[in-house]
């Protein structure tokens, strides 16, 4: 997928200092270190974005129907919500595929998951108003990462590891700016597709980059499996499927094969969030397939530090239904 937000695009951070819902703008250059951020309640009444997924938003939230919700509501609304049982749908879901986590997200991503994604991370014009938003959250994400990627230093040469590589939303730009990449992914579809992209991007010469780019190389993995040395490791919206149990590991994995920096992004975990996950969780689309977790900076940052590792820079994302925080980590 082609970027779709410009450099230039200003970011959407929650200040503490601002106790009214509003937004402050800062540049892609501000995000790598930006002040300490913790979203407030709002006073007014906002659209919620469903954190579960985009299928369940695609299903819930069709851009013209919003779960809507005052400032005054969030007591009541935390109590009902305590009455909920997410984690007995999570269960059915695994017992349909016979496993956990890692054998549902392998199972929606080669299957109809890999459609929706596809499409989401493409550039048709055929997506709804959710989707076309998490692409452009999406995409932001990306971008950012290039430029801790590219801010010290050009990256000509440079081996990167892009753990969860998708339909190649990174890995090909990091291949035209001249780094060593290798693609990895759970599902086979979405490594087909990124092979796939990469062909017609790098090798068909229509961006007349000169020297010619090294292809990535493609891989199916899970990302415990993976093995090597990089110089740099990149793990883009993948932890999301995975409680922090199973995150600690493999975000120690990722470290054992970075040499010099590990970049993460994941949907952070505080009280505003994850009650705004859990309405989104109130209405399952017949086609969410894949469960939703959101983790708390603190506990990655734990889960770093355990591996002898430190978060040098830090940000949020954020668009209308897209939240992430992105860390970049260095041996400490």
């Amino acid at each position: 997928m082609a970027c779709s937000a410009s450099f230039s695009s200003p970011l959407r951070f929650h200040h503490r200092h601002h106790q009214h819902h509003s937004h402050l703008l800062f540049s892609p250059k501000t995000l790598l270190n930006p002040p300490t951020t913790r979203p407030t309640k709002p006073t007014t009444p906002f659209a919620i974005p469903p954190l579960s997924t985009a299928d369940a938003a695609a299903a819930t939230f069709d851009g013209t129907t919003f779960a809507v919700i005052g400032g005054s509501s969030v007591a009541a609304l935390a109590a009902v919500l305590s009455l909920t049982d997410p984690e007995r749908r999570r269960r059915l879901q695994a017992e349909v595929v016979g496993g956990g986590d890692k054998e549902v997200v392998k199972d929606y991503f080669n299957n109809s998951g890999f459609q929706r994604w596809k499409k989401i991370y493409g550039e048709t014009d055929d997506v709804n108003r959710v989707q076309k938003d998490i692409r452009l959250g999406h995409s932001k994400t990306v971008e950012n990462a290039i430029k801790m990627l590219t801010d010290e230093s050009p990256i000509r040469g440079v081996t990167v590891c892009d753990a969860g590589c998708g339909t190649g939303s990174l890995s090909i730009p990091l291949a035209k700016e001249g780094a060593i990449v290798l693609a990895s992914d759970i599902s086979a579809a979405m490594v087909a597709e990124a092979e796939k992209q990469a062909k017609e991007q790098l090798l068909a010469g229509k961006d007349g980059l000169s020297p010619a780019p090294v292809m990535p190389k493609f891989e199916v993995s899970d990302l415990e499996s993976l093995e090597g040395k990089y110089h740099t490791v990149v793990c883009l919206d993948v932890l999301i499927h995975y409680p922090q149990s199973k995150a600690d590991g493999m975000i120690a994995h990722l470290a054992s094969l970075a040499e010099k920096r590990l970049i993460l992004s994941f949907a952070p975990k505080t009280f505003y969030y994850d009650l705004l996950k859990r309405v989104g969780e109130l209405f399952p689309g017949p086609s969410k397939a894949t469960r939703a977790y959101l983790h708390s900076e603190a506990d990655v940052e734990r889960a770093l530090q355990k591996v002898g590792w430190k978060i040098r820079k830090r940000g949020l994302i954020t668009t209308q239904f897209y939240f992430a925080k992105l860390v970049e980590a260095v041996p400490a």
